[in-house]
Formats: C-alpha cells, sequence, structure tokens
C-alpha cells in the first residue's frame, strides 16, 4: 500500500507541472480510496466466509452425532427386545424406553440438519458477495493503472476508459451489498 501512496505521490508532482492534468490525478486518489474499500469490504466477507464454513462443518458434525445416537438406540433397542430377561415388564419398559430415546434422536436430526442446510445456503451467499468484492476490486486496480498511463503519455483516452472501469468496479462490488 505504501508503494502505491508513494507512486500517487510521484503522479502528484508530475501533475503540479502539467495543471491540465489535473483531473486525472483527483481520479487516481479518488481510484486508490475506492480500491482500498472494496478490498476492505472483500476481506472481512472472506473472513465471513470462512466462519461460516465452521460452523456449516460443525452443525453437520453435530448431525452426525445424533445420527450415530439415533443408531446406537436402535440398535439397543432391537437387542433388548430379543434378549431373555428374568424380569420382562422391566425388559419391555426398557425397550420402550431406548425406543423413545431413538424418536427424540430421530426428530433433533432433523431440526439439525434443516439449520445445516440454512448454514450452507447463508455460506453460498457469502461467498458470492466475496466474489462481487473482488471482481469490483479487480476493476478498480486496472481502472487505477490504465488511468495512471494518461499520466505518461498525456492521451486522455486512457484517463475516459479508467473512468469507464472504475464505474464497473463501483457497480459490481455495489452490487454484492444488493445480494440476498
Amino acid at each position: 500500500m505504501s508503494e502505491e501512496l508513494h507512486e500517487l505521490h510521484e503522479h502528484a508532482e508530475h501533475a503540479r507541472e502539467h495543471p491540465d492534468l489535473a483531473p486525472v490525478t483527483l481520479t487516481m486518489a479518488v481510484l486508490a480510496v475506492l480500491v482500498a474499500t472494496v478490498s476492505l469490504l472483500g476481506h472481512r466477507t472472506h473472513t465471513e466466509e470462512i466462519i461460516l464454513q465452521n460452523k456449516v462443518t460443525d452443525q453437520w458434525s453435530y448431525y452426525q452425532a445424533k445420527d450415530i445416537r439415533l443408531h446406537t438406540a436402535e440398535a439397543f433397542s432391537d437387542l433388548a427386545g430379543i434378549v431373555a430377561a428374568k424380569d420382562a415388564t422391566a425388559a419391555a419398559k426398557l425397550q420402550q424406553k431406548i425406543g423413545a430415546e431413538a424418536e427424540h434422536y430421530r426428530e433433533d436430526k432433523k431440526e439439525v440438519q434443516a439449520k445445516a442446510h440454512e448454514l450452507e445456503q447463508e455460506f453460498a451467499l457469502t461467498n458470492r458477495k466475496a466474489d462481487r468484492f473482488d471482481l469490483g476490486e479487480v476493476f478498480l486496480e486496472v481502472a487505477l493503472v490504465i488511468t495512471s498511463i494518461t499520466l505518461l503519455s498525456g492521451k486522455r483516452i486512457y484517463w475516459y476508459i479508467g473512468l469507464l472501469l472504475a464505474t464497473g468496479g463501483v457497480v459490481v462490488a455495489a452490487t454484492a451489498l444488493l445480494l440476498h
């Protein structure tokens, strides 16, 4: 980043010698701020993306734990039903209790699975937002470079191309904020 500031300083010195290029240097300063802003938003969105990915993984692990408990309870219930017991009433109660636990795990598993799918959708949305910020940043960085060519060549066509690319970058980055 300090290298970019140094480069901007050099361009400002060049612009002092050529006042007709002042709008170009001002554009470059604005573009540098936009690049920094979109870059920051992209980094924060990527951080949020990583956190969500961890939550998704944790939720599916929780689902798996519920599924293992369900299968264990079902197996134990089946075993209790076939093993000879001295007290048939107590064995039947135990089998009923284990069956109720299995049903409880079956219901819990559905809720955990629904939450995991919800988190996956939130992760996908955050991923799309991060991609938009990244693409917007690329457009803005290219716009900054192309605009700086104006100072070197003195041809305003590069400034106009830079403005066009910058507009595209801002629009692409702004669409990230509109995604829901």
